[in-house]
């Protein structure tokens, strides 16, 4: 191949979509995610379900909003360096390209802050989606603000189709059939359909891009429909595709995923989305700069989310359900030490290959960049509580190795505490 032609192909880029499931086991008549079936129905033939840790059978109630004691107490003086646990984390943490922040709150009233390089920006790949999940409960909220079984209503109800948007994404959903009791995993296709809840759950459970530009859609079409959005038809919303100008629907893009952001005290600089997941979805809508995260945007975001301050207490508490997993974990969640823990995460990559650079390349190991992001609360059985947020940049190696066995260094200097 000739160094023209080759460079057509320069940039390999990945978002992690490896195969993990989230919201509780028993979540599903409130939420009607029917893959959770599959799973409960194997319990409640006596079965064992050994494809997951202890840490991953918690019940719904069992999820609750650890900050809420604290919510009144302002974002800034939560995130200051506590010198003990900040040396102590220090000490642990590679040098490099490593940034990360953490946050013991066993005691909300002795909140403990550590963090190494946390305001260097990454790209975050699929952690972005986190921002697609906030805009569509920020909007919900639009519609139906003194009414939250309302929105839980409409995203269990409301069936929206692919088209374009959910396509090109070459990893597969799950996709249980009640009446059969068969699960199976294939790749989107432009004729499918499911439920809000249910792409919300393929956009976060195996990190299907796709499904996060059909939520994207969607969070676009509430802000510009409001209340008439729960009505609004399958033909409807794509001819309002058809008939808007690009940089019309490119602005509002930006601002639906941002915007909620920085109502939270979230600058550009901590955290934002530059676009959709997907190639297909630029038909219409076209991006604005390029995304980026920080450990400490991230931490701003996921502190609020305990103290119930993200769009509002419930929306915060539905949002931290669909971040629990129930499947099986990897990279930083992967650590044995947080087995029997109730697991809140995500996961995300993005890379890049250059043959005229030193060093291999490979899968999730480029050698021009190598982002590698993990965003994790952990809830052990004993009450120790803590937030990690760890960015990476480690060139020609996939550090999911790395992130995992920090992951059980962190884990002892929390537990120790």
């Amino acid at each position: 191949m000739t160094r023209k032609k080759y460079s057509i192909f320069l940039l390999l880029l990945s978002c992690i979509v490896l195969s993990f499931g989230f919201y509780p086991i028993d979540g599903y008549e409130r939420s009607q995610i029917k893959r959770l079936l599959d799973i409960q129905n194997t319990l409640d033939k006596g079965e064992k379900y050994t494809r997951i840790p202890a840490g991953a059978f918690a019940s719904i109630e069992d999820i609750q909003l650890n900050l809420l004691p604290v919510g009144d107490k302002n974002i800034d003086s939560i995130l200051k360096e506590d010198p003990e646990f900040s040396k102590a984390i220090k000490r642990i943490t590679p040098g490099g390209s490593y940034s990360l922040a953490v946050l013991d709150m066993t005691d909300p009233n002795n909140l403990k802050y550590a963090s190494h390089r946390e305001n260097v920006g990454y790209q975050p790949g699929s952690v972005g989606k986190i921002a697609v999940l906030n805009a569509v409960f920020y909007q919900l909220q639009k519609i139906y603000p003194d009414d939250f079984e309302a929105r839980i209503a409409l995203l269990c109800n409301k069936i929206v189709d692919s088209r374009y948007w959910g396509t090109g994404d070459h990893h597969t959903v799950p996709i249980f059939d009640p009446k059969t009791e068969k699960l199976t995993k294939r790749q989107v296709v432009a004729s499918d359909t499911f439920t809000l809840f249910e792409w919300l759950d393929h956009m976060v459970s195996v990190s299907n891009n796709g499904a996060a530009s059909v939520m994207y859609r969607e969070a676009m079409l509430m802000a510009a429909f409001g209340k008439d959005y729960p009505r609004l038809s399958l033909e409807d919303s794509e001819k309002y595709f058809v008939d808007t100008p690009r940089d019309s629907l490119t602005s509002l893009a930006s601002s639906v995923v941002n915007d909620p952001l920085r109502e939270l005290g979230i600058t550009e600089d901590d955290w934002r989305l530059g676009g959709m997941f997907t190639d297909a979805a630029g038909k219409y809508v076209g991006r604005t700069g390029g995304s980026i995260g920080s450990p400490k945007g991230l931490m701003k975001y996921l502190v609020q989310l305990e103290q119930g301050k993200v769009v509002d207490t419930a929306s915060s508490l539905e949002i931290k359900r669909l971040l629990y997993i129930t499947d099986r974990r990897i990279r930083y969640a992967r650590a044995r030490q947080l087995d029997s823990a109730r697991v809140y995460f995500k996961s995300g990559s993005f890379y890049s290959c250059n043959k005229s650079l030193p060093g291999s390349c490979g899968e999730y190991a480029g050698n021009k960049f190598n982002y590698m992001n993990s965003v994790i609360t952990v809830e052990h059985p004993n009450g120790k509580k803590y937030i990690v947020c760890l960015m990476t940049n480690v060139l020609s190696k996939n550090s999911a190795g790395a992130h995992m066995y920090l992951a059980s260094s962190i884990d002892k200097v929390v537990t120790a505490q």
